[in-house]
C-alpha cells in the first residue's frame, strides 16, 4: 500500500518548501565545487595515434577536429 502524503496548510507547505530549498541550494553549491574540481584535473597527453574509419576514410583523432 502506498504511503499517502500529508495535506497541510499553505504556511506549513511554505515552511517545508523553504527548508527543502535550503537543501537544494547547498546541494547545488556542492555540485558546482565538484564540477570545478573535475574541470581542474590535469590533462593527459595522448601518446597513441588512434585512427577512426569514417565517411572520409581513415582519420586520426586530430584530423577529426
Amino acid at each position: 500500500m502506498a504511503k499517502r502524503h500529508p495535506v497541510v496548510s499553505g504556511s506549513a507547505w511554505l515552511a517545508a518548501r523553504r527548508k527543502l530549498l535550503a537543501k537544494e541550494k547547498a546541494f547545488t553549491r556542492s555540485r558546482d565545487k565538484l564540477t570545478a574540481a573535475q574541470r581542474a584535473l590535469p590533462w593527459q597527453a595522448i601518446e597513441k595515434e588512434y585512427r577512426f574509419e569514417g565517411r572520409d576514410g581513415r582519420q586520426t583523432l586530430a584530423e577529426l577536429f
